[in-house]
């Protein structure tokens, strides 16, 4: 397999410009982050389509998240033993090839078979490219490196809801899937050309080759199953209440996860070649990097979810309209890691700005927490480039923490490692929207009923007021006071589910700010130059 793209001769790697090497694998990355969220907006639109359950297509969704969290921890295995550029670009053309069979799907079990196909290729963009981008730049120039591939991790979820709604409202659904076939031609195209082995994995899968595979065939079915049981409960929990499941499939799915969990951990501490090195998590940067960017996708994705949804529930936009409204915020993110970049290559530590990132990232979502139905489109706007404006700041530093502790030979795991956790953390970031939502709108419904009283003088001159504007053009009092009473029911759900949709938000704004101090458990990070990470 490993001769299907064999190492063309020319330069080797130092001698190509890391800048060409950084569009070439940054393409392919940011192609595979926008299909996480580019469906989420045409959910419903494909269920029209393939005659199904608007709650079954989200299964379009969740097969993709399960199948590119499990091939992340195997792609340091799959990397050494095929080679880097071999495998990246293997990825670049599942992942295009299922893309397509994704716009021909004709009913819903076909289109989830091929979104697994694709999140299984997928998998191993993310932490391909971002050990490229490592091994090309030297240290002092990690904090621009990371930049250049924070634009693609956090420019894909803020446009994929732009691009996707503006797809299905002016074409059809099938072009979020087709729109990544000229993309996939290039980057393949363009990384064949530019991209090379460093020569510590050439010789690694040299010395590999006479070995045994080694694999954990044990460990790779334990992480299956704990990631499957895991996806399931987060995209279905809420739909089927959770622990309070009458059929037991919630309950029987945590006890799964669970089990498979704790024979995984046992597993690969005990093993001499486990399939995800946990023993990586001793280093304290990495351990400490990898939950707050867990949390920080989890906030990220959460208020992704949340807003454009608010804003076709209660506003009455369109997909497409709603994600205009979001894609201001690439710009502030893009200028943020710009700014960031230079920061981190005049010597500023990396836990400043990360602590930073997480303030402002804080400070958005509960400015979003106090919104309410009289916004216009430019009060939505500002936070949300706020929060895109945080990731921005968080992204690049915290990358830079991470991996600079850690030995070379570690990398592939601590890489494959934090991918998972920071994909995962999305998954939760989109249960948990939705779980916030529909609980907190049930609490605010009953809270609106204790207003609603006869003796409240604010509802009877609402009352009174409805009764005589319909009164006005129908002319019928018992028709007119129905209209009145069903205004106010219509205007005590709407309050009630803004309320819940800010209650998501100032939920986010809570785990952000909690996350600071955690920052300041790493270690002192600042690049020194004319170094690569981790070259000990």
């Amino acid at each position: 397999m490993s001769d299907t793209f064999a190492l063309p001769l020319g330069k080797p790697q130092s001698a190509i410009n890391p800048w060409l090497i950084a569009i070439a694998v940054v393409v392919p990355t940011f192609m595979e982050v926008l299909d996480t969220t580019i469906a989420n907006v045409a959910l419903r639109y494909i269920a029209g389509g393939l005659s199904s359950a608007e709650t079954d297509s989200e299964w379009v969704i969740t097969s993709y998240l399960a199948a590119n969290a499990i091939v992340l921890t195997i792609s340091g295995w799959l990397t050494t033993r095929l080679g880097r550029r071999n495998y990246f670009l293997m990825s670049i053309v599942v992942f295009t090839i299922a893309s397509g069979l994704c716009g021909i799907a004709t009913s819903l079990p076909q289109i989830i078979l091929f979104r697994v196909i694709q999140g299984l290729a997928g998998g191993g963009l993310q932490p391909s490219s971002q050990a490229i981008l490592i091994d090309s730049f030297p240290q002092d120039k990690q904090g621009t490196a990371m930049s250049v591939f924070g634009i693609a991790a956090l420019i894909g979820p803020i446009v994929g809801p732009t691009l996707g709604g503006w797809l299905v409202v002016n074409y059809d659904w099938r072009w979020i899937f087709y729109i990544n076939l000229p993309i996939g031609l290039f980057a393949f195209a363009t990384s064949y050309i530019l991209v090379r082995d460093p020569q510590y994995l050439t010789e690694e899968k040299e010395r590999l080759r006479s070995r045994p595979l080694n694999f954990d065939y044990i460990g790779f079915s334990l992480l299956t199953l704990l990631v499957s049981c895991w996806e399931v409960v987060l995209s279905k929990g809420q739909e089927w209440d959770w622990l309070s499941d009458p059929f037991w499939r919630v309950q029987s799915l945590v006890g799964a996860f669970a089990l498979a969990l704790a024979f995984f951990i046992v597993r690969a501490l005990r093993s001499k070649n486990p399939l995800v090195d946990l023993r990586v998590l001793a280093n304290r940067n990495l351990a400490v990097s990898v939950a707050v960017l867990f949390s920080s996708f989890c906030v990220l994705y959460a208020a992704s979810i949340a807003l454009p949804s608010m804003l076709q529930t209660l506003f009455g936009y369109d997909a497409y309209q709603a994600g205009l409204v979001l894609s201001p915020g690439g710009i502030s993110s893009i200028t943020m890691l710009l700014i960031v970049s230079v920061c981190l290559r005049k010597g500023v530590d990396a836990r400043y700005l990360i602590a930073m990132g997480l303030v402002v990232l804080a400070a958005s979502n509960y400015w979003m927490s106090h919104l309410n139905l009289s916004v216009s489109p430019s009060h939505v706007i500002w936070p949300r480039m706020v929060l895109t404006a945080g990731l921005g700041l968080i992204f690049a530093p915290i990358n830079v923490a991470a991996y600079m502790y850690v030995p070379q030979h570690l990398r592939g795991s601590a890489i494959a490692l934090a991918s998972l956790l920071r994909n995962e953390g999305g998954s939760v970031g989109v249960s948990m929207s939705q779980t916030i939502r529909e609980r907190r709108d049930q609490f605010h419904l009953q809270r609106q009923n204790e207003f609603i009283d006869v003796l409240n003088p604010y509802m009877n001159s609402f009352s009174e007021q409805s009764t005589v504007f319909f009164y006005h053009f129908n002319g019928d009092h018992a028709a007119s006071e129905k209209l009145a009473l069903q205004a106010l029911d219509t205007l005590r759900q709407q309050q009630a589910l803004s309320l819940a949709y800010f209650d998501v938000f100032w939920f986010a704004a809570v785990i952000g700010i909690s996350l600071v101090p955690l920052v300041f458990l790493m270690k002192r990070t600042i690049a020194t130059k004319r170094q690569h990470l981790a070259a000990d």
